[in-house]
């Protein structure tokens, strides 16, 4: 239902004054823009309510979903009533507060990247290819970029970008160390360490894996949880005949891109290598904890050059497979599932 949450709570009443005091009323609304603003303003004024999970609700037979209003509610009341539908899990204030901040700091890296992109591409068009080395935004090259000399207007837009790369990567520096800030509270700081002994989880992700997720302890199983990411494959199914289809990708979008990022890191390095920093990040926590980390590092290395070097697979499948497992090894460990 759209509106503030005191229009809700008129209706209810009106339907108190036809069904009694006593009558149950139970509310539900998709998970979307709305978030869990309603959620926790009908539940404050103790009325029940549900978020339903949109790719878990049961559309009936024959029927094609149309997104209007009176289609939504028709099809939320029918969930409701027969209980084909899943829960979206509510985080706690902090979490959804964090969870907010971080996707903010993501909102400015991409911000800072097409920013980048926008540059090199004045300077393309302008005549000016940096030649000094083959990376671009290393230092030597951005010295390079403030020495160019334009005519008229054009020397005021590349200033302009050069201003906005730097306005951008300052705020990200600070936006970053406020992150490690948060994740060192007391009821993030001892998980966080658990997850940056995997190789390419570092304190953001791990934060964000922890925020974003909740309870993990509610998916039953490390598949569940990676097909919350929407990680898992999809299928298509006829009689004997299975069709294996790319990732569902209906899941949080947010952590499966992180998880992504982070299955890059398998790609470099030797087999049971382990570097100096994730040593020292793996410093004070529990020997089991590590000992679990150290195989799945391993594990997912073998498969990444397996899946690459041996049978030939695309780099995006291999980083996307090991990312899936790299899932279901977090919920292990966040589980204490360490087998």
């Amino acid at each position: 239902m759209e509106g503030h949450y005191s229009k809700v709570l008129n209706y209810l009443e009106a339907m108190r004054f036809h069904y009694g005091n006593d009558a149950l009323f139970v509310c539900g609304y998709e998970a979307g823009c709305l978030e869990f603003t309603l959620y926790r303003d009908l539940t404050a004024h103790n009325v029940k309510c549900v978020i339903l999970a949109p790719t878990t609700m049961a559309v009936p037979a024959g029927k094609k979903r149309i997104k209007t209003d009176k289609w939504d509610a028709e099809l939320i009341a029918r969930c409701l009533a027969h209980h084909d539908y899943s829960e979206v899990h509510v985080p706690t204030e902090k979490d959804e507060q964090i969870k907010e901040f971080i996707r903010m700091r993501d909102d400015h890296r991409l911000a800072l990247k097409k920013v980048k992109q926008q540059t090199l591409s004045f300077c393309l068009r302008h005549g000016f290819q940096y030649d000094g080395t083959k990376n671009y935004w290393t230092q030597a090259h951005i010295n390079w970029l403030r020495t160019l000399k334009l005519d008229g207007v054009d020397q005021e837009t590349l200033d302009e970008y050069l201003l906005t790369y730097d306005d951008l990567t300052s705020k990200l520096d600070r936006i970053e160390k406020r992150i490690e800030e948060l994740a060192e509270a007391e009821e993030y700081k001892e998980n966080v360490h658990k997850l940056e002994c995997f190789l390419g989880v570092k304190t953001i992700t791990a934060l964000s894996v922890i925020v974003e997720t909740g309870d993990f302890k509610r998916f039953a199983s490390a598949p569940q949880y990676a097909a919350f990411l929407g990680l898992v494959p999809g299928e298509d199914s006829s009689g004997g005949d299975q069709t294996r289809l790319p990732i569902t990708k209906a899941g949080n979008r947010h952590l499966r891109t992180l998880l992504v990022e982070a299955a890059q890191c398998y790609g470099r390095g030797q087999i049971g290598f382990k570097s100096k920093t994730l040593a020292a990040r793996q410093t004070g926590n529990p020997p089991a904890v590590i000992a679990y980390a150290d195989k799945a590092n391993e594990r997912l290395r073998r498969k990444y050059y397996r899946m690459t070097l041996k049978n030939g697979k695309k780099s995006n499948v291999a980083k996307t497979a090991v990312a899936r497992e790299l899932a279901c090894f977090l919920w292990g460990m966040m589980t204490e599932n360490y087998a």
